[in-house]
């Protein structure tokens, strides 16, 4: 069993920078694909970024070059940096972890750019 609680989220101006933090509990985390995806009102959830367990990535056309996904498996957390933001990144975002057959998300974080 894994939980994940997401932090960091809050107000920003727009080109502004936000970190957000996904800490997990239980065994195994580091074993996980994580995730950070985003749903905005009236929109369906899109995935922002991943790292595998050996520190692969990939991210969302929308954010590349903006947002940098990292890990610290000592400290079994999952962090997205998000630099330059725009009103578009506004969003609740979320963590997602999978490993074989198991998967869990977080609670959320709200983000909302705006001037």
């Amino acid at each position: 069993q894994v939980q994940l609680v997401e932090s960091g989220g809050g107000l920003v101006q727009p080109g502004g920078s936000l970190r957000l933090s996904c800490a997990a509990s239980g065994s195994y985390f580091n074993f996980y694909t994580v995730n950070w995806y985003r749903q905005a009102p009236g929109k369906e959830r899109e995935l922002v970024a991943g790292i595998t367990s050996g520190g692969n990535t990939n991210y969302a056309d929308s954010v590349k070059g903006r947002f940098t996904i990292s890990r610290d498996k000592a400290k079994k957390t999952v962090y997205l940096q998000m630099n330059s933001l725009k009103s578009e990144d506004t969003a609740v975002y979320y963590c997602y972890a999978a490993w074989q057959s198991s998967d869990y998300w977080g609670q959320g974080t709200q983000v909302t750019v705006s001037s």
